[in-house]
């Protein structure tokens, strides 16, 4: 019988999900997804090849819990960044910088990827976290409209067009200042492409009233 880690069984299972959710995310950074097995999950989380079995039946399955997960938990964040800014551009800085980091932190593949490793069934689970994501990006887009910070524009065109230049930033495999170099030249991208308006300082400038 494994060892109990936790103060109880439901912990227990709770910590051991959390390992193999980590010694997924490494082993996708190292080797990428295709080239590992629920084996080499199981040994570097620590956990029996057979107990394995008794959290996820395969890889696509362990996959799109690893995914739900961390969607599920970076929106937490990401409400609370945008809960920090008063300004929607801002906000939308913030929501870049945000995704771009959560896709260098867990290493999952793009979107386009992720549809071949994956059935259909699953991959419309996936669709639905990332229909959450898109869902804050609008409001975010609508407020700068709304507020004269961004020009009047087709909020799901704009919607599209961030995701698209988020999407295909590759970061996954930077770090450090390189990683954050490339974040803030997406960011710096992504302002211009939906028309923002800047001062010298930096700052968000509304457009001028008609």
């Amino acid at each position: 019988m494994p060892k109990i880690t936790g103060g109880s069984l439901e912990e227990h299972r709770e910590r051991t999900r959390e390992s193999i959710f980590a010694a997924l995310s490494a082993l996708m950074y190292q080797r990428g997804f295709d080239a590992i097995t629920l084996a080499d999950i199981a040994a570097a989380a620590g956990v029996g090849r057979t107990a394995m079995y008794n959290y996820f039946a395969d890889k696509e399955s362990l996959l799109l819990a690893y995914a739900g997960h961390e969607t599920e938990r970076y929106l937490a964040e990401l409400q609370g960044a945008l809960a920090e800014v008063d300004n929607p551009v801002d906000g939308l800085a913030a929501y870049v910088r945000g995704q771009l980091r959560h896709v260098a932190r867990n290493h999952l593949p793009p979107g386009t990827a992720l549809r071949s490793l994956m059935s259909e069934q699953s991959y419309q689970h996936m669709v639905e976290h990332v229909a959450a994501l898109e869902g804050i990006l609008r409001e975010v887009l609508s407020a700068g409209v709304a507020a004269g910070y961004l020009p009047d524009s087709d909020v799901a065109a704009l919607v599209g067009l961030v995701t698209a230049c988020i999407s295909g930033r590759t970061v996954a495999e930077l770090s450090g200042a390189e990683l954050d170099q490339a974040i803030e030249a997406t960011v710096a991208f992504v302002l211009r492409g939906v028309g923002a308006r800047l001062g010298a300082d930096g700052r968000p400038l509304p457009f001028p009233s008609q």
